[in-house]
């Protein structure tokens, strides 16, 4: 147990280009792990190891490694800041115990660090954040501060101020510690310290105001300091740096340091920080499951002697066969172990276990609690199972994954590569349940989804790359949904079904009513039984399924049915001539009734944007959104840039970066975030071709 308080378990994570991977490349330097810095520009970087990623200087999939410091044990996992990607952050935050929020020094807090924080919330993950790119032209390490607070919502506690020499961003003032690191003159080598200088004269002021804001804050939060900040004493550093562990672990406040990673400003503080701030496993709460069967709670500490549990919270297709990565909360794993994997029922051995650092592997012989391992030979597991000791099951909560915005067709092009490209779209999906693909046969193409354009040209690429298949590949279109109209009145079928089947009588009869459920447009169907209805106990199972089954295809254009709820009202039995198949197709028949007389809207998915732009390109950038009809939300200056913010429907943004770099010759950006699905105005159904049946 000694040994936990000596793991983190800590993730980079951030918006596109603030710098994430730049960070990890110099905290595996730093540590020693590597003996060159990774460069993404160059496309040499460690953690960026698919060739994708190398060519596009962005980072596509969570990469995972291990590096020491101070005699700890840091499990890093570097995830992607592209929106397209997001289901990689999520399910990494669902294992990890910690976070580095990395923030633009000029950008500040951009949309997607905003989706981040919310994921972090969620999963509990306490965290610091690194303001990078502090060396930049237009840097606010203040503004950035301020950005923290208002769109996090959260109270940032600077623990360091970047300071100049010479016209220069060279080091940072350590405001616990009070000294200043210089850093401008190390050759940057891993047993090169940055040199400790006095404080420059021109950030003395403001050094000492911010320290007295950070030890005020702290007070607030803490009692025992809260006597030396009272009685004007100077508080000891150990207290100090207790109390801020404490709230950070907490989620109680944000500890903000900086730096410039590029140029290796301010890394070894940062690995301090990690070490010193983020939690071990033992700082986190046991792990919390149900019992398969009787779903009674159950809790397991991280625990070396307990019963095995594990999380497979990523699958990756590898030569040698398919990577599951683990998290480990409590017991051993040992190579050939044989594990119960409870939703498949079926038991899974391990083949190798495995040690990750990016693309290359080292085995083991066994790992134990708070560790992030890989293995192979697993044959049923996906990702989000839970992995057990076969005597003590138990069930933790899965992934949540986003449903997909965008679908394109792709057909071979030639017939030979059909069961190769079936193949390999299978191996795709399996990685990344994000991804879906579903076979036409009678039209011999595929329907791609995925969560943005991007997305599906990296699974075209791949298909290229990595099997060898040439494909075409249609334009691509959204995904629609259908769903009950907002404040439309439940509607009402009823089947029956009364035949001779053979020699035997076969009867089923059954009302139901289908209607709007939860949030407008949101969720899956859901099935509810009322009391009493004398559907025998045994056929019900079948009815459920058969009625979510039939859900998949809505009553106007056949796109999925959510949002709604179906309530079986009453039913008829004849015992002896009661019969599962007519109960299920008098079901069906009833559900398509009620949906036929139910009022339905086409939904359509929506995006909230951000498009940062020069001013003066702002004008003809507001104009093309409007006549995108997007909901213009906000306008905001910042500094130069005018940051525009609202939302759109996605099908008016198809090929929108080409757009917004012509608008504004190549020097404004632009992001998109999922925010759910909005109703298809009715004028513009027959615009899409897209017209109701009856």
């Amino acid at each position: 147990m000694g040994d936990l308080a000596r793991i983190r378990n800590i993730g980079i994570a951030a918006h596109i280009d603030a710098g994430k991977t730049t960070v990890s490349e110099r905290l595996l330097y730093f540590a020693g792990v590597e003996h060159r810095i990774g460069e993404v520009d160059e496309g040499t970087a460690t953690m960026d190891f698919l060739p994708e990623e190398r060519e596009r200087g962005i980072t596509i999939g969570a990469a995972a490694t291990t590096l020491p410091w101070r005699g700890h044990a840091l499990h890093l996992i570097d995830t992607p800041g592209h929106v397209d990607f997001t289901v990689e952050v999520e399910r990494s935050l669902r294992v990890l115990d910690g976070a580095v929020l990395v923030v633009d020094a000029v950008a500040g807090v951009q949309a997607q660090s905003e989706t981040v924080w919310r994921q972090m919330r969620r999963h509990h993950v306490p965290a610091i954040a690194f303001v990078n790119k502090c060396d930049r032209p237009g840097a606010d390490f203040l503004a950035a501060l301020s950005s923290l607070e208002r769109r996090l919502g959260v109270r940032p506690l600077p623990l360091q101020y970047p300071f100049s020499l010479d016209g220069h961003f060279v080091g940072l003032v350590d405001l616990i510690e009070r000294r200043a690191l210089d850093f401008s003159g190390s050759s940057h080598a891993p047993d090169e310290p940055p040199r400790e200088i006095p404080i420059p004269a021109g950030v003395e002021d403001e050094v000492g105001v911010l320290r007295s804001e950070l030890l005020d804050s702290l007070a607030d939060l803490d009692d025992g300091l809260m006597g030396y900040v009272l009685e004007g004493r100077e508080p000891p550093l150990e207290l100090v740096r207790a109390v801020l562990r404490r709230v950070t672990l907490a989620a109680r406040a944000l500890p903000v340091l900086c730096g410039a990673a590029l140029r290796n400003i301010g890394i070894e503080p940062l690995l301090d920080a990690i070490v010193d701030y983020l939690p071990s496993p033992l700082d986190v709460p046991p792990v919390v499951g149900t019992e398969p069967g009787t779903r009674a709670r159950v809790e397991r500490a991280p625990d070396p002697h307990a019963p095995l549990v594990a999380l497979a919270f990523k699958q990756q297709a590898d030569a040698h066969g398919d990577l599951h990565f683990l998290r480990i909360y409590a017991g051993k794993l040992r190579a050939g172990a044989h594990l119960a994997n409870p939703r498949t029922r079926a038991t899974e051995r391990v083949g190798r276990l495995l040690r990750v650092h990016a693309d290359a592997h080292a085995a083991l012989e066994e790992a134990g609690p708070g560790e992030i391992v890989a293995v192979t030979g697993l044959h049923h597991t996906s990702s989000g199972d839970t992995l057990c000791d076969e005597s003590a099951p138990i069930v933790l909560e899965s992934l949540e994954i986003p449903e997909p915005v965008i679908a394109m067709v792709l057909e071979p092009r030639s017939t030979l590569d059909r069961d190769k490209l079936r193949h390999a779209l299978a191996r795709l999906s399996r990685e990344d349940p994000t991804f879906h693909q579903r076979e036409d046969e009678s039209s011999g193409q595929w329907l791609l989804e995925g969560m943005g354009e991007l997305h599906l040209e990296v699974a075209l690429h791949r298909l290229q790359r990595e099997h060898g298949i040439e494909a075409v590949m249609g334009r691509p279109r959204v995904t629609y949904r259908e769903a009950p109209r907002v404040g439309a009145l439940p509607a009402r079928g009823s089947g029956r079904v009364e035949r001779v089947h053979g020699v035997h009588a076969v009867f089923g009869a059954l009302e139901l009513e289908l209607g709007p459920a939860g949030v407008p447009g949101e969720g899956p169907v859901t099935v509810e039984w009322g009391t009493g209805v004398p559907v025998p106990q045994a056929f019900r199972a079948a009815v459920t399924e058969a009625l979510l089954s039939s859900a998949q295809s809505g009553p106007r254009l056949g796109y999925p049915l959510v949002g709604a709820r179906v309530r079986i009202l009453g039913a008829e039995s004849r015992p002896g001539e009661d019969s599962e198949s007519a109960f299920v197709q008098a079901a069906l028949m009833a559900l398509r009734e009620a949906a036929l007389a139910l009022e339905i809207d086409l939904l359509e998915p929506r995006m909230a944007f951000e498009v940062e732009t020069p001013a003066e390109f702002s004008s003809g950038i507001l104009a093309d959104l409007n006549a995108r009809r997007a909901e213009v939300e906000s306008v905001e200056s910042a500094g130069a840039l005018r940051v525009v913010r609202g939302k759109v429907a996605l099908a008016r943004m198809f090929g929108y970066s080409t757009a917004v770099r012509s608008l504004s010759q190549g020097r404004a950006s632009f992001s998109m975030l999922p925010a759910g699905f909005c109703p298809v105005p009715e004028a513009e159904l027959a615009e899409r071709g897209l017209t109701f049946g009856s």
